[in-house]
């Protein structure tokens, strides 16, 4: 079984639609910049990947999180054509944080903020008319995971069309506990080079629609070809490259192709030691002796780690980069970890190649691990 990607939508530090964001990462634009949320001075990391959306005062503002993952469901249901019929389509959003930081505002600050307002299904009601909004807070798996859930739907005949989504915006609270655990201060999240010293959190919000296939007669940006989950839960911060590896295989299985079938992998790449160590560890095994010899890239090292949403943002981008030919660089990668020596990471600039079947990785603390494969689609 397949089905069709017939509409995409993202914002991110790097751009505001997911063309632009794109472009930014092949010209190896980063969104970093110093802390604008809070007051830096309370921590040891002073910058994050933030959306510049906040008026002259550069005071927070509630509901940010909201806003962005209801322009990117907008863009993606006009991408499909689907903006008259938005109530009929069940929304699945994957998050980490939800409205937490919405939540800080009131707390400290006294800004409004009504209960409902914490549920994202109360805005996408207001503006688009759904009636269906489910909410996945599968770590930063969680938009793999409801894409897997919205696959499922389809087949189950719930839905013959699906928009899957996911939103954050950095809390403070999140920001200062990843402060003190830490061991060090990161200065930029540096995928997969042996210097790097931590994540930093970024923002965004991003949506895709999902159909049967053959549903839209214009085509498909991407035709999904198999979603794979699983949860090891064997450590909260170490991942499992075992674990990691039988996730990847079982999407395989799921999307019937091998592994010399991938052109290229969006890694989930989140620049911490134990993660990017794992992941790189799990693929090597993955491919050793098979042939495959895919591009890798990392946008994290870009967009700052988006949380709930990272893992469908890659998938867009993949999508994208299919129809392009052309592969974004892992920004800050000069010196590879010995565990990626046999991976040909894609560095110092944007490369080229024929690409038609591209795997996304996404895996959250507790051994939450999701990945998907796609193949270029015909529009």
């Amino acid at each position: 079984m397949s089905w069709d990607i017939t509409g995409i939508g993202a914002v991110a530090a790097i751009g505001e639609n997911p063309y632009d964001i794109f472009d930014s990462l092949c010209a190896g634009r980063s969104g970093l910049s110093e802390l604008r949320a809070f007051d830096v001075d309370n921590y040891r990391a002073r910058h994050a990947y933030e959306i510049d959306d906040r008026d002259g005062s550069g005071a927070d503002r509630p509901l940010r999180a909201t806003r962005w993952l209801e322009t990117a469901v907008a863009q993606a249901l006009s991408d499909a054509g689907l903006e008259e019929n938005a109530e009929a389509y069940p929304v699945l959003v994957g998050t980490t944080l939800r409205e937490q930081r919405s939540a800080e505002l009131w707390w400290r600050e006294k800004t409004q903020l009504a209960p409902s307002d914490l549920h994202f299904g109360t805005a996408l009601h207001e503006r688009f008319g759904t009636a269906r909004t489910y909410t996945f807070a599968n770590a930063c798996a969680a938009t793999l995971y409801a894409l897997g859930m919205a696959t499922d739907m389809i087949e189950l005949g719930l839905a013959d069309t699906v928009v899957v989504a996911g939103a954050d915006s950095i809390t403070e609270s999140a920001y200062g506990v990843l402060d003190r655990v830490q061991n060090e201060s990161p200065l930029a999240l540096r995928p997969f080079d042996r210097a790097r010293n931590g994540m930093l959190m970024g923002e965004g919000a991003v949506a895709v629609v999902v159909q049967r296939s053959g549903a839209r007669p214009g085509g498909a940006h991407a035709v999904l070809r198999g979603v794979s989950m699983n949860c090891d839960a064997s450590h909260p911060t170490a991942p499992d490259p075992t674990t990691i590896a039988a996730a990847v295989e079982d999407a395989y299985r799921r999307a019937h192709v091998r592994a010399d079938d991938i052109d290229l992998v969006m890694l989930h790449g989140s620049g911490t030691q134990l993660n990017d160590a794992a992941e790189a560890t799990a693929l090597s095994r993955v491919f050793a002796g098979t042939g495959a010899d895919p591009l890798l890239t990392a946008i994290k090292s870009m967009t700052g780690h988006t949380l709930g949403g990272s893992g469908l943002l890659s998938l867009v981008m993949a999508s994208l980069a299919l129809h392009r030919g052309v592969v974004p660089p892992v920004l800050g990668l000069e010196n590879p970890i010995e565990e990626a020596s046999g991976l040909r990471l894609v560095r110092d600039g944007a490369a080229t190649a024929e690409l038609s079947t591209a795997q996304v990785n996404a895996f959250g603390f507790g051994g939450i691990n999701a990945v998907a494969v796609l193949e270029k689609g015909a529009s």
